[in-house]
């Protein structure tokens, strides 16, 4: 019997001190990045910038900490930024509708009110590789497993920064799955001496880390939680906008934690990013996880050997301190908030500020114009005639009020009435409508204090309003919402081939971790309708309530970079904000890609361009970037299918600004356009530009 113990300890112990298998096969030093194998512990090097040099020991012996110390260097001389870390991952599982509405494009889900369950996800260290991706270095560790997910932990360091991102990379068998996960990293006992972060205001807190903390939710500004010692600062923060789930507030809902023993499932001191697993209370979809897609749970690391404002300080530069930034020849513009300024302050008797609160955060955004949709279930847009007048009326003088050399406040409605799912309106000067008619009243009559007023009583009449006040609409939050089905139910109807209908609004809607773009949704639908042969665009929108500085307003917007070189004065209209828009000179980003110039054999989005017969084609695009890009991508049409070409951006640094060309055939194409995503799959897209083929064989583009 002793024999057969002792056998079986040394099977035991052979098991656990075997090493793990390390497959360098696909590492090049091309990088400048190593990658060296010793014993038990794998050490990657890169060039954190020109000064300065991070390192990775990972652990890959049994029951040891992955990430045995992380480090950075300072004049030459290494300083340990943490020591004996782990990733920590907690998976929350829950079942999706696919059902009721719209499939996988659903949001009105209440996945928190359904039967869900959150897992830690667990690490068995079986096999190791590592990769060369470009600029960038990817450490694979497998295999990790939560309830039914499977896959590995990936590591990827970028040449030129001291940024890291760990993903637990999983996915499913299952289907009908929605998932919501919280991350960071955790140790035995703190391994710093401090924690810290912005408050909701921008004001630098900090605390002991106390080893008998229990886990704490935190609110924080910038999305990111800070951990520091005397030899310099680790900020843990989530992508900017991948992370966070479509919600119509965007409310602050403490997105980091600190402590131990978070949620019960991870026993050891960290910190990390977290969800609400309740979200606004409102509708709550989650995030989409279909069967077998790679689903990517994922947060940045950024190592500092500095104090944990100067850490911060670095992390703020990858969005622009939250600041759309200026570009010379646009200005930004944002659409669709349901602020309800009007009805729930200025009607309602309330105290009305010098500067209101919503205003200040668009400023602070670097926003430059703003589309309201005010009166959203909230007022009369029926009638009675005098208070739906007068609700107008303090519209159109709530937006002059505030608009200045800075921000361009303008009026707008989703009307929801006459074409079919859910729309919005944009006239380039205030104009006075109510959405009724009776047989008997004219379509517009003048009215002595409001001048014109027009009544619609159908898609007929709504069209004669657009086409007579030079107005645009065009589909909110398209095929999903209130638009499941839409605009390709009336694709046909004169309303939607007019010039007056615009096109459709993108949003992250719905989330998906396994995507390297957001919103597919309205990426596909871009496509489609330049395919169905009418030159319809697309814009951006937030589609949020409440606008509030304590807001994770960052997180779910998004802008236009309108072609303007000046900011119309609300009193002269703002025809050139809806002409830019109907002429396609724009394109939308989420902030951190940017898309000053783009040409395809010369021309511009929105412009038509006539192809030689060969069908070649030159895109020039002047980008400019924060995080290192991903992938480029030119996707054109014939009419009927669409057809996409990548182009691998992995090469690139942190923080470029650099023009590409791209050749490429277009031969039988209609339309093309680019789109640009980075590491954090934060992004930008081009409109159109439109094509024709010239039979001429000497004629010139």
């Amino acid at each position: 019997m002793k024999e057969i113990l002792s056998l079986l300890l040394l099977i035991t112990s052979a098991l656990t001190y075997a090493q793990v298998p390390v497959d360098l096969s696909g590492f090049q030093k091309a990088s400048g990045a190593t990658a060296v194998r010793q014993g038990n512990t794998l050490t990657v090097s890169w060039p954190a910038n020109p000064n300065e040099t991070a390192r990775l020991v990972i652990d890959l012996a049994a029951g040891k900490p992955l990430f045995s110390s992380m480090q950075l260097s300072q004049k030459g001389n290494f300083r340990e930024i943490a020591h004996a870390l782990d990733p920590a991952f907690v998976l929350t599982v829950g079942k999706r509708d696919l059902v009721s509405q719209n499939g996988w494009n659903i949001f009105f889900d209440k996945t928190n009110k359904l039967p869900h369950k959150s897992y830690a996800v667990e690490l068995t260290k079986r096999a190791v590789s590592v990769i060369s991706q470009g600029t960038r270095t990817i450490v694979r560790v497998s295999d990790v497993q939560a309830a039914t997910f499977t896959g590995a932990i990936e590591i990827t360091v970028y040449t030129g920064s001291p940024l890291i991102n760990i993903a637990a990379v999983m996915a499913t068998e299952v289907d009908s799955t929605a998932i919501l996960y919280d991350a960071g990293l955790t140790g035995k006992r703190p391994v710093w001496d401090t924690i810290a972060w912005a408050d909701t205001d921008g004001n630098m807190q900090r605390v002991p880390a106390d080893p008998n903390q229990l886990n704490k939710a935190q609110g924080v500004k910038y999305r990111a939680i800070i951990g520091s010692g005397n030899q310099g600062s680790l900020a843990v923060f989530p992508a900017p906008h991948q992370y966070f789930y479509p919600l119509d507030e965007a409310f602050n809902l403490d997105f980091t934690w600190y402590g131990r023993g978070y949620r019960s499932l991870v026993p050891d001191f960290g910190i990390g990013i977290r969800q609400d697993l309740m979200g606004d209370k409102r509708w709550v979809p989650w995030v989409n996880a279909p069967p077998k897609t790679r689903q990517r749970l994922n947060f940045f690391c950024l190592l500092s050997t500095d104090t944990p404002d100067k850490a911060l300080a670095e992390v703020k530069k990858f969005t622009h301190n939250d600041k759309y930034p200026a570009l010379p020849g646009y200005k930004t513009m944002s659409s669709h908030f349901h602020n309800e300024y009007v009805m729930s302050v200025l009607l309602a008797g309330k105290p009305v500020p010098e500067t209101p609160n919503f205003v200040k955060v668009f400023k602070n955004s670097g926003v430059d114009i703003v589309h309201l949709a005010e009166f959203h279930y909230t007022a009369h847009p029926k009638g009675p005639d005098e208070q739906r007048l007068l609700e107008l009326k303090t519209l159109h003088d709530m937006c002059q009020r505030w608009s200045d050399k800075k921000l361009l406040l303008l009026p707008g409605e989703e009307p929801n009435e006459f074409f079919g799912g859910h729309w919005l309106d944009f006239f380039p000067k205030p104009v006075y409508w109510i959405m009724s008619r009776k047989p008997e009243m004219p379509f517009v009559t003048d009215d002595p204090r409001y001048g014109k007023v027009y009544r619609i009583a159908d898609k007929t009449d709504m069209l004669k309003l657009l086409e007579a006040e030079n107005g645009l609409a065009w589909t909110a939050h398209a095929r999903t919402k209130g638009s499941t089905g839409f605009p390709d139910k009336y694709k046909d109807e004169e309303f939607y081939r007019s010039d007056r209908f615009f096109g459709a609004a993108w949003k992250n809607i719905p989330a998906d971790l396994s995507e390297p773009r957001l919103s597919r949704r309205v990426l596909d639908l871009m496509d489609d309708m330049a395919n169905w042969g009418l030159k319809k665009h697309v814009i951006a929108e937030a589609d949020l309530f409440t606008i509030e500085p304590e807001n994770e307003m960052y997180a779910h917007l998004n802008v236009n970079y309108l072609q303007l070189d000046k900011l119309p004065d609300y009193n002269q209209g703002w025809q050139p904000v809806l002409d830019a828009m109907q002429q396609g000179k724009f394109f939308v980003s989420t902030g951190e890609v940017l898309l000053p110039t783009f040409t395809v054999n010369g021309k511009g989005a929105g412009d038509s361009l006539a192809l030689k017969p060969d069908g070649k084609a030159r895109i020039m695009v002047d980008i400019d970037w924060t995080f290192p890009l991903t992938f480029a991508e030119i996707i054109s049409g014939d009419g009927k299918q669409v057809f996409r070409e990548r182009i691998d951006l992995t090469n690139t640094r942190p923080f470029g600004k650099q023009k590409f060309t791209f050749n490429t055939n277009l031969t039988g194409k209609k339309w093309v356009r680019l789109e640009v995503w980075d590491a954090a799959v934060n992004g930008a897209f081009t409109q159109q530009v439109w094509l024709t083929t010239n039979a001429q064989p000497g004629a010139t583009n």
